[in-house]
């Protein structure tokens, strides 16, 4: 419940949109955040309790509230935008990037040259961009030098010093590279109807550039300048061929920016593509850590507005996957399917891949941070109360009935504990039960446990579906342990997880990293369970073989074993050898046995 300073303060907010600022006892700027409605807004995070620490924490630590009004939800935004960005508040998601991006310039100049650049001069240049990989900027200026040529010097090529030849062309024009406006070899006209054509392509629009070189192709092969038309024809393939890779979608699609996000417990990732005419001119990701486990809505509705003013968006169109607020006069879909669907999903997979690389990062620089994030996303997916830091899975190995085992292995921090690993031989139940199997192995294991007063895992998987799960609580029962560690039991074939006293089961999307550690638990249960099951078979296959030799007990058996290893190697030792091992007599009675099973 708020103290009385503070509910004095809420009941003389306006019900009326705009931004609120919370202030701790030092005046000190801790929130920002916007608001339809300034009074439910800011009293919702005083009437009720908070799942999140950090939440917690600031609401303790608000002392004074102050408010802006504004006319629209969408002037709140904009404001809370601004504001976040001047005074940098410690609960905000902070959306900081201090690189500079490389741009396309054609410069303002006559015969303007077209050159990449990180700095923007407002001397009546035209820049495009920016881009967010120079591989790009090249790819388009490799294009571009490839279909035109310009010139690539800084001279000042003014009518008068032109006429007064006061240049020589360079090397440049030898070598075709460029056409030598420098002694009025190329007209201005000419020049410019290029830069024209060069602005399309940077934003994406082929289709005039193609028609020209078409047409031009068709003159000369009627002029019967078959090697000059050869020569457009090689142009025209390079702008196709780049045309095919740079087009994703229908080319209808022009001037739309499509943003997308996913979230773990920690991060947010939102992904922006830029849309020109069917082909992507600009893919970014941007990376948010989440301050007061905010909404996917609330990360991109932040992410959007950044990255719009950021990359100087003007783009009248936004595809996103579902409904935020953006600036006035621009329009939102939410594509369910065709070619919008198909572009919103190619972003979506542009962040998952961008979230992926992080991961596989951050788990060979640190792996502290990782193990952490796994193990808060585990905490959310299954539900739990902490963080299953001590996992424990069992299986049970019986095949065709006999020698029946179990196996119990362990996971601490999401990665297999092999020393903590332990087996168990069946002692009280008779014949193939894996009910009863498992209620007497995590009954054992955890009996133990409190007997040598060792930790306790935070969570149990059981290698079964609802009568494996509820074997095993009838042991957590007679222990004391039921409600103390959280217990789940993984079915094979949907891979259903259920839990106690809960009919319905949970399925995890098939690619979480939560379902990958529990599948990955369970077959490491099975294998280790496995492994030992069949070595047991064949120890008791093999001792069973070599007493059933009359005149040889256990214990020669065991002296055999310890001397050869193996019951090979003991039907192909030597008469002598044998000798020297279990003497004369016993050695006679092996060489007799072997040779008459061959």
């Amino acid at each position: 419940m708020a103290d009385p300073s503070i509910k004095l303060q809420i009941s003389t907010l306006p019900d009326s949109p705009g931004v609120y600022q919370y202030y701790d006892k030092e005046d000190k700027l801790l929130y920002i955040g916007k608001a339809i409605n300034l009074k439910k807004r800011v009293a919702s995070y005083f009437n009720k309790e908070h799942d999140n620490a950090r939440t917690r924490l600031l609401v303790k630590k608000i002392v004074t509230i102050k408010h802006i009004v504004v006319a629209t939800e969408t002037d709140a935004l904009l404001l809370e935008n601004n504001l976040i960005k001047k005074y940098q508040p410690r609960y905000n998601v902070m959306l900081k990037d201090d690189k500079t991006y490389p741009w396309i310039c054609i410069k303002n100049e006559r015969f303007p040259r077209v050159f990449s650049t990180r700095r923007m001069i407002k001397d009546g240049s035209e820049y495009f961009g920016p881009y967010t990989s120079m591989r790009t900027v090249h790819t388009l200026l490799d294009l571009i030098k490839g279909l035109y040529p310009l010139r690539t010097c800084n001279y000042d090529l003014s009518e008068e010093k032109i006429k007064a030849g006061k240049y020589k062309v360079c090397l440049e024009y030898h070598l075709g590279n460029c056409l030598g406006p420098c002694e009025g070899f190329y007209s201005e006209t000419e020049y410019n109807d290029t830069i024209e054509a060069i602005r399309n392509i940077v934003k994406g629009n082929f289709k005039e550039s193609l028609h020209n070189f078409r047409n031009q192709m068709s003159t000369l092969a009627s002029k019967l300048k078959f090697e000059d038309a050869q020569r457009i024809k090689e142009k025209i393939d390079i702008l196709e061929n780049y045309q095919a890779k740079s087009t994703v979608v229908n080319p209808k699609i022009n001037n739309v920016d499509v943003f997308s996000v996913i979230s773990d417990e920690s991060y947010g990732y939102v992904n922006y593509l830029q849309i020109s005419f069917g082909a992507i001119i600009r893919s970014h990701t941007l990376e948010i850590r989440k301050k007061l486990d905010e909404s996917d809505e609330e990360l991109l509705q932040l992410a959007v507005i950044e990255l719009r003013q950021r990359f100087e968006s003007i783009c009248k169109e936004v595809y996103v996957p579902f409904s935020i607020l953006v600036d006035e006069g621009v329009k939102v879909h939410i594509p369910k399917v065709g070619d919008k669907k198909q572009i919103l999903d190619l972003s979506i997979r542009n962040a998952k891949y961008y979230r992926m690389e992080r991961f596989k990062q951050a788990k060979i620089v640190d792996p502290d941070r990782h193990a952490k994030r796994i193990m808060a996303q585990m905490k959310k997916d299954l539900r739990l109360t902490e963080e299953p830091r001590h996992i424990e899975c069992f299986d049970n190995s019986n095949i065709q009935g006999t020698n029946p085992v179990a196996a119990c292995v362990v996971f601490k921090n999401g990665k297999p504990s092999k020393k903590d690993y332990r087996k168990f031989n069946i002692k009280t139940v008779v014949g193939p039960d894996d009910f009863a199997s498992m209620e007497e192995v995590v009954y054992r294991r955890y009996k133990r446990l409190l007997d040598e007063e060792q930790p306790l895992p935070q969570l149990i998987i059981i290698d079964g579906g609802k009568g494996q799960l509820s074997s095993s609580l009838k042991s957590l029962d007679t222990l004391g342990l039921r409600g103390k560690i959280a217990i789940v039991g993984i079915a094979k074939r949907l891979e259903e997880l259920f839990y106690p006293d809960d009919p319905i089961p949970l399925y995890l999307d098939k690619k979480s990293e939560t379902l990958k550690i529990i599948q990955q638990l369970r077959n490491e249960a099975h294998r280790f369970g496995i492994t030992f099951h069949r070595n047991k078979r064949s120890k008791e296959a093999l001792n069973t073989e070599l007493e059933s030799i009359h005149g040889i007990g256990e214990k020669t058996v065991i002296e055999l074993l310890t001397h050869f290893k193996s019951s090979k190697r003991i039907s192909e030792a030597g008469f002598d050898t044998l000798v020297e091992v279990v003497g004369a007599s016993r050695a006679k009675k092996i060489m007799a046995h072997f040779q008459q099973t061959k």
